[in-house]
């Protein structure tokens, strides 16, 4: 039964990859594909609801992340137009002319920090453009974010992908949460070296050279801030804190180092920059009020948009605690409050709305597959089948499902879901301890966003590179396939020291 369930993922990502379809033909075939197989072979009903029910999910989901990339292209084409991105541009020549440090401070901490803040596809959405900006290739910028954020989404929206598996078992949230960090604290340095070496190729190399000891650097700045974070406060502000108190600390060290005989002076007074960063200042406010002001955070949840279709098949959202109602209104009050805002703010929103109906296609096509393979049980399947197949070698694949969780729901917090009841199951039947069994699903979950689909569609959507998706997954997919690998000789490791 695994056999068959992997199928159209095989299929998808030949076709994605390997014949370079677009996501919407491939995630098309490959959602026809899942259908034939759930019927066929796992017993998957023809019901009007059941075959209705994949395609409204599918939709619905989709519509709450196009939420997301309307709102930060709007903000991009806003920034563009206005001339702000140039100041931002000046600014961060004055930290270091290299393009490296550059990518780190937008690619590695920014990224970090709307990751922790907000989550949901809005570091992409939001650093992708910027960088492209800021003078860098599109697939790189856009590789730079995907890459750049994922040792976060363990801890993202504020620790939302936590909650599934504090719910699954009994566990100290503080020791989970370390665990995390020390799995990623190890690995992680691999996502911030692929930023750095990302930056830049042959001459730009040679005209800038960061030097090596910035990767560390990032890593270290991070990482440290967020295991105290983890240790003080839980699960709740690793991400967020880290990336806030690291970057702060990276800008000083860099502008320390930088502070040489023919340094480039700050060219760009602070008041200004505060004007042309003002979108990126109240995204920032805004999304730290709606998270950690309890009751308010309360009230935004409160009105949920939802449906259900014969209790199986459902979606809901709730729209004013959304990421993208955060962006919205903070693109609306920078144009309320700049000069000439109104005129500026119809364009920046049509020329957004003009990228979107490809990238409808595209998440609806991919989202599908996901859902009839969900509803099925093919994702059940596969899991058990790993489970079997391995043993005793199964903290190995613990990660790998993990990934394989948000590369099929593009989310670390479904991926959770889906999966963290199989991994506590599995790790008492082959004697893992279930922290460990949880902290290889986080590190899984959380790496397997640089290839889900449609993560890499919503992105390709922000920096032009719709129907070039398959050239983003053949760079993400080894360094996906490497984390997880030596994420499960990690927990392997741990589980033998712990039993010893």
């Amino acid at each position: 039964m695994a056999l068959f369930a992997l199928l159209p993922l095989v299929l998808f990502a030949t076709l994605l990859v390997g014949v370079r379809w677009s996501a919407a033909q491939a995630g098309g075939v490959a959602a026809l594909l899942a259908l034939v197989l759930a019927v066929a072979t796992f017993s998957y009903p023809m019901s009007v609801a059941a075959l209705a029910g994949p395609l409204l999910e599918a939709t619905f989901t989709a519509a709450t992340i196009l939420w997301i990339i309307l709102p930060a292209l709007a903000i991009y084409e806003w920034q563009e137009r206005t001339g702000q991105t140039r100041l931002i541009g000046r600014w961060l020549a004055s930290v270091s002319p290299s393009p490296q440090i550059t990518a780190l401070l937008v690619g590695w901490f920014f990224a970090l920090f709307l990751e922790g803040a907000a989550g949901f596809g809005t570091p992409v959405a939001l650093a992708a453009p910027l960088l492209v900006s800021l003078g860098f290739p599109p697939v790189r910028a856009l590789l730079c974010a995907l890459i750049g954020h994922a040792a976060g989404v363990s801890f993202g929206a504020v620790g939302t992908p936590m909650m599934p598996l504090l719910h699954a078992a009994t566990v100290d949230p503080r020791t989970l949460s370390l665990l995390i960090l020390l799995l990623h604290g190890v690995l992680g340095w691999a996502l911030a070296a692929a930023v750095y070496r990302l930056a830049g190729t042959g001459e730009d190399r040679a005209r800038h050279k960061a030097g090596w000891l910035a990767v560390p650097a990032a890593v270290l700045l991070f990482f440290v801030p967020a295991a105290l974070f983890a240790a003080f406060a839980g699960p709740e502000l690793p991400t967020l804190g880290g990336a806030l108190v690291g970057a702060v600390l990276f800008v000083l060290l860099t502008r320390r180092g930088a502070a040489a005989p023919g340094a480039p002076a700050d060219p760009v007074p602070v008041m200004t920059l505060l004007g042309a960063a003002l979108p990126y200042v109240l995204i920032l406010v805004l999304i730290l009020a709606t998270r950690l002001l309890g009751p308010l955070r309360a009230t935004l949840q409160g009105l949920e948009i939802g449906w259900t279709l014969t209790n199986a098949f459902s979606g809901s959202v709730a729209i004013l605690y959304h990421p993208g109602t955060m962006l919205a209104l903070a693109l609306l009050l920078t144009a309320a409050v700049k000069r000439d805002g109104n005129a500026i703010l119809g364009p920046a929103l049509m020329a957004a709305a003009r990228r979107l109906p490809p990238v409808a296609l595209a998440l609806v096509t991919v989202l599908l597959m996901a859902r009839i393979m969900v509803h099925s049980g093919m994702i059940d399947a596969l899991a058990e089948g790993a489970g079997s197949l391995l043993g005793a070698g199964w903290p190995l694949a613990v990660p790998l499902v993990g990934a394989l969780g948000s590369f099929i729901t593009g989310s670390a917090t479904a991926s959770n879901i889906v999966f963290a009841g199989f991994q506590t199951a599995t790790a008492a039947t082959t004697g893992l301890p279930v922290a460990l069994a949880l902290a290889g699903q986080s590190v899984g979950s959380a790496i397997g966003n640089i290839v889900a689909p449609h993560n890499i569609v919503a992105g390709a959507a922000t920096v032009g590179l719709i129907g070039r998706e398959g050239e983003v997954m053949k760079r993400t997919l080894p360094l996906c396939l490497g984390y997880t690998l030596a994420g499960g000789v990690f927990v392997l490791l741990l589980a033998l020291f712990a039993g010893s």
